[in-house]
């Protein structure tokens, strides 16, 4: 069977819990959003207004976004690191490796999250 993008949408945000009832979800979230502040800061402290536009809403959305809003959030944050106009190239590793890391494990926690509501 194949599910319609709106049934593949209500499996990740669900009528269930709310965010911070899934401590798994919601500690991950607020890591990455932590990670996200300090790229943030680095895009405008070095001058790069391309990457703090782009960064701009990602802390506020992976603190307060729910479950759709953070896998959204969460895999665009990921593009960012592409093989082409990187996020790398225009700044700092002590910034970008820990957002990247964090975000990966963001993505894993939903990932399994999407499987066990999936049953």
């Amino acid at each position: 069977m194949t599910r319609r993008p709106t049934e593949v949408r209500s499996a990740v945000a669900g009528t269930g819990p709310a965010r911070h009832e899934r401590p798994a979800i919601d500690e991950a979230a607020l890591d990455a959003a932590r990670h996200a502040d300090r790229l943030l800061a680095a895009a405008r402290r070095l001058a790069s207004p391309r990457w703090g536009d782009a960064l701009a809403r990602v802390p506020d959305l992976l603190r307060d976004g729910d479950l759709a809003e953070l896998r959204t959030t969460a895999l665009r944050a990921r593009a960012s690191f592409g093989p082409r106009d990187s996020i790398r190239d225009a700044l700092p590793d002590a910034v970008t490796e820990p957002f990247r890391e964090s975000i990966d494990r963001l993505l894993k926690v939903l990932a399994r999250h999407e499987l066990e509501e999936r049953g």
